[in-house]
C-alpha cells in the first residue's frame, strides 16, 4: 500500500483545517502511522485516499478544538508603539505554507489548487467556524465531494452535513475581506509582479512617498509574532520612514527576492546588519493586493528559508 503518494495533499488539507504547516506535517505523520497499523482492517469499501482523508479529519477536528490560529489584527487595535513590543511566543500565529510543497499538490480534480483557497486571508476566515463545520465546508466547497462522502469523512449523516454547511457559509462570507470577488483566482499575475518591483526600488531609495503611492488608504501590516500591527496610509508612511537609513528602527541593508507562498506575491527579506558583509534570512512579507494597490502585508518573521527553496543567505 503506497501511501506517501498522498503526503502533498494531505498535508494542505490538514494546514487548511489548522492553520499551521507544522501542525500539518506532524497530522500526515500520525495519519500514515494510524493507516499502517490498521493496514490489516482497511476493507476496501472506500478508495485508500479518502480512507486517509478520513483519519486525517478526525485528527484536525482533535487538534483544532485548541485556541484558533489568530493574526495580531484579530488581538487587539492598530497601533503605532513609540517602543516595539516584545514577541509572543504563547499565541497560537496563523503561518504560511510553501509553495513549493503545494506544487506537488493539486488535489486530483484540480490542474491546480485554487488560489483563494490557500491565501492568508481564507485561512484567517476559516478559522472561525467550529472544527467540524470547518472541514465539511473544505470538502463540500473547497474539494467537492458529494454530501455522502463528506458525511462518511467526518462521522455525520447527510442531513447533518448539509445543515453544517450551511450555517458555515455565512460565516466564512463575514469574515472575508469585502473586495474578495475582485481577487485574481490565478498564479500571481504580471500587475502583480510590476508592484512588488516599483515595491523593491522605492525600498532601495528610502522613499516612504513611493512607497504609500502603492498602497490603498486603508492598507494594513501585520508581524507576527509581533503582536502591534499598522492600518492606514499615514501610519504606514511613519512606519517605513522609521526604517530607512534616516530612521531610529534602522537596522540595516535589506535585499528581497520575489517569490509567493500560499499562492499570494511575496518577497523574501534578507538584513545585512551593520559591520557585516552577507545578508540572513529574516522575513516573508506575504502581499494581499486589490485593483493594482497593496491592501495587506502580512510578515512572517523566519530563520531558515531552505524548506521555501531559497538560499540560506546573500
Amino acid at each position: 500500500m503506497n501511501l506517501e503518494q498522498y503526503r502533498p495533499e494531505l498535508l494542505v488539507h490538514c494546514y487548511r483545517l489548522l492553520g499551521s504547516y507544522a501542525d500539518a506535517e506532524e497530522m500526515v505523520q500520525e495519519t500514515f502511522l494510524r493507516a499502517w497499523r490498521a493496514r490489516d482492517t482497511f476493507e476496501g469499501r472506500s478508495s485508500v485516499r479518502a480512507w486517509l482523508y478520513r483519519i486525517a479529519t478526525n485528527l484536525c477536528i482533535d487538534d483544532a478544538r485548541r485556541p484558533q490560529r489568530v493574526l495580531p489584527y484579530q488581538l487587539e487595535p492598530a497601533s503605532f508603539p513609540a517602543t516595539a513590543l516584545p514577541a509572543r511566543e504563547d499565541v497560537p500565529w496563523l503561518q504560511p505554507f510553501p509553495d513549493v510543497v503545494l506544487d506537488r499538490a493539486a488535489e486530483p480534480e484540480a490542474v491546480a489548487i485554487r488560489r483563494e483557497t490557500i491565501e492568508l486571508a481564507f485561512l484567517v476566515a476559516i478559522q472561525h467556524l467550529p472544527p467540524r463545520q470547518r472541514a465539511v465546508l473544505i470538502f463540500r466547497d473547497v474539494l467537492g465531494w458529494s454530501a455522502r462522502e463528506t458525511a462518511e469523512a467526518v462521522s455525520l449523516t447527510v442531513p447533518a452535513v448539509n445543515s453544517a454547511l450551511q450555517r458555515a457559509r455565512p460565516v466564512l462570507r463575514t469574515h472575508l475581506p469585502s473586495h474578495r470577488s475582485s481577487w485574481s483566482a490565478s498564479s500571481s499575475t504580471a500587475v502583480e509582479q510590476d508592484l512588488l518591483r516599483k515595491y523593491m526600488a522605492a525600498w532601495d531609495a528610502a522613499d516612504p512617498d513611493a512607497l504609500a503611492a502603492l498602497m490603498h488608504e486603508d492598507i494594513r501590516i501585520t508581524m507576527p509574532p509581533y503582536p502591534f500591527w499598522f492600518e492606514g496610509a499615514a501610519a504606514i508612511h511613519s512606519l517605513t520612514a522609521n526604517l530607512t537609513p534616516t530612521g531610529t528602527a534602522y537596522r540595516g541593508t535589506w535585499r528581497f527576492l520575489p517569490t509567493t507562498l500560499n499562492h499570494q506575491p511575496t518577497l523574501a527579506a534578507y538584513l545585512q546588519p551593520p559591520g557585516e558583509s552577507a545578508f540572513h534570512p529574516f522575513a516573508f512579507d506575504v502581499f494581499r493586493i486589490e485593483a493594482d494597490l497593496i491592501a495587506e502585508i502580512t510578515a512572517f518573521e523566519f530563520t531558515s528559508f531552505e524548506r521555501f527553496g531559497l538560499p540560506p543567505h546573500l
